[in-house]
């Protein structure tokens, strides 16, 4: 393998897992490290092998493509010393969620790929798992395990697809106001107990377990959703090609969340929303779109008068003038998508 990250070898791994980091080097170093405790090398350089724990049970081997969205902190520099069995690719500019994982499972050698966010810890029963779920039916194209939050706390990830309301009930104000409404308990599948492994729509995207045919099939991500509403538009597509997407919490995996868009909140909002309007646009059309655009427009308009008002009577001044800056950031863009 040359370090430009392309294969020069020929035998293909049972699974690839593909990473995308974005100054986060303390949480790709403790993502590595775990999945380097839990394996040994093996004759290939950049394949590395989960030994067996039971009677009978066959090596998993697996090698990690890390693509890395121009970060400035220790990531490209430590990566390569202290990793080298990590298939390394660099980029010279911040490719985004959905760019960067194109670029890695096209890069990928194994027809099992994992896509999983580099502030998760990976257990080895959890990719024996996931791998074994699979693969156990012929129409299933994608998987997801349970995510855990770093104080053992569920991180709920399973999904349908929203409705055409539930962009103006969830993760907003009428959300947070009332927020056992029908449009959300039906989008975060509140009717089902998330004990038992079960069909969904879609799963949230820190960590999935997808064949690479089916990635293919769909010419993988929507790039023009640079973060936020894609792994929602990914699953939709697999779903309407014929494949299943599973939920398996016997897999359960350590996601700590948020830690590179909570970098930046102002452009956070501003991805997150845009997202959403362009999600809209692309399955529910121009008008409704349009209107949820124009109401999530109005609802950073409150929050702006809102935050000003506590300014005005001196309370937690840093927080109001932090959060006045990122909310007229965001009415300053229109949350107009631009692809």
């Amino acid at each position: 393998m040359n370090r430009t990250g392309e294969d020069t070898e020929h035998t293909a791994p049972d699974l690839s897992l593909v990473l995308v980091s974005w100054n986060v080097w303390d949480h790709v170093r403790a993502c590595l490290d775990e999945l380097e405790a839990h394996s040994r090398a093996t004759g290939e350089a950049t394949v590395r092998a989960l030994p067996s724990t039971e009677a009978g049970q066959p090596t998993l081997t697996f090698e990690v493509v890390l693509v890395d969205a121009a970060s400035g902190d220790a990531t490209p520099d430590l990566v390569p010393v202290r990793f080298p069995w990590v298939r390394f690719l660099p980029q010279r500019d911040n490719t985004g969620f959905s760019r960067g994982n194109n670029i890695g499972w096209r890069a990928a050698r194994s027809g099992s790929v994992f896509l999983v966010n580099p502030d998760t810890l990976v257990n080895p029963a959890a990719l024996r798992e996931l791998h074994r779920a699979l693969w156990s039916r012929p129409d299933i194209g994608l998987v997801g395990p349970r995510l855990v939050r770093s104080n053992g706390e569920l991180q709920p990830s399973r999904r349908r697809f929203p409705q055409r309301l539930t962009g103006f009930w969830e993760s907003t104000w009428l959300g947070r106001a009332w927020p056992e409404n029908p449009w959300a308990r039906r989008y975060h599948c509140r009717q089902w107990p998330d004990d038992f492994r079960q069909e969904v729509d879609w799963l949230e995207g820190a960590a999935l377990m997808v064949r690479r045919d089916v990635l293919e099939g769909v010419d993988g991500f929507d790039e023009r959703l640079f973060m936020y509403s894609e792994e929602t538009d990914l699953c939709l597509r697999i779903r309407e090609a014929g494949w299943r997407i599973q939920y398996c919490p016997e897999a359960e995996i350590i996601h700590h969340g948020g830690v590179s868009s909570d970098q930046v909140p102002a452009q956070t909002h501003i991805i997150f929303n845009t997202s959403k309007v362009l999600y809209y646009r692309k399955h529910f059309g121009v008008l409704w779109a349009e209107l949820l655009r124009r109401f999530l427009l109005c609802e950073f308009a409150l929050q702006l008068g809102l935050e000003f008002a506590k300014l005005l009577v001196g309370h937690r001044v840093a927080l109001r003038r932090d959060r006045l800056h990122s909310y007229w950031r965001v009415l300053g863009t229109g949350l107009r998508p631009t692809g």
